[in-house]
């Protein structure tokens, strides 16, 4: 059998499909990011109950290890959206699995893993706004200024990245790579 990935500690590289990567980014790094991130949602929602929204697939990681570091009452939910294609963003958001949970009046924390066009995000917000929350915060693991075409504003960054493709920790290549614990980026 062909495996469709491989990774040497030795070299701190993984092959993924046809493409190989370096590390990045540790998870050491990504775990102090989220606690700062929890730490400021601490103290921003205390004595309030938001609800956070998880934006599928990337952002699972990122929403599980924020909640366990969260400690004001909270919900959260999840919805799936999908905008890549390879390593390049199609431009196309497309609506996979929706939202049930009644948002009026309430205080929403949007998590994504990562945010680089802004494309999803607007798309996301678009359809919260229908659902007539009271506010909308917006908390993202990975920020990449350099990609961003939007002026939505973002709340919550946990780490700003050059414009280049990632893997690892969420992140994906053709659905592969998501559950590495670092951040990867192409090698060139």
């Amino acid at each position: 059998m062909k495996y469709l990935y491989e990774f040497s500690r030795m070299t701190e590289t993984i092959k993924i499909h046809d493409k190989k990567f370096r590390k990045f980014i540790s998870s050491v790094k990504i775990q102090k990011a989220i606690g700062k991130i929890a730490g400021r949602i601490n103290a921003d929602f205390r004595n309030k109950k938001p609800i956070f929204l998880s934006v599928l697939n990337g952002s699972f990681l990122f929403a599980a290890d924020l909640l366990k570091k969260v400690n004001v009452e909270c919900e959260i939910s999840f919805i799936k959206v999908a905008s890549y294609s390879g390593t390049k963003s199609s431009g196309k958001v497309i609506k996979l699995i929706g939202l049930n949970e009644n948002l009026r009046g309430r205080t929403v924390i949007i998590l994504e893993d990562i945010v680089d066009t802004g494309n999803t995000l607007e798309n996301v917000l678009q359809e919260l706004k229908a659902h007539h929350p009271e506010k909308i915060i917006i908390a993202t693991l990975f920020f990449k200024p350099k990609a961003y075409k939007k002026k939505i504003k973002l709340d919550y960054i946990g780490i700003e990245m050059p414009n280049e493709f990632l893997v690892g920790y969420g992140l994906d290549y053709d659905g592969l790579g998501r559950n590495f614990p670092d951040i990867y980026t192409l090698k060139t």
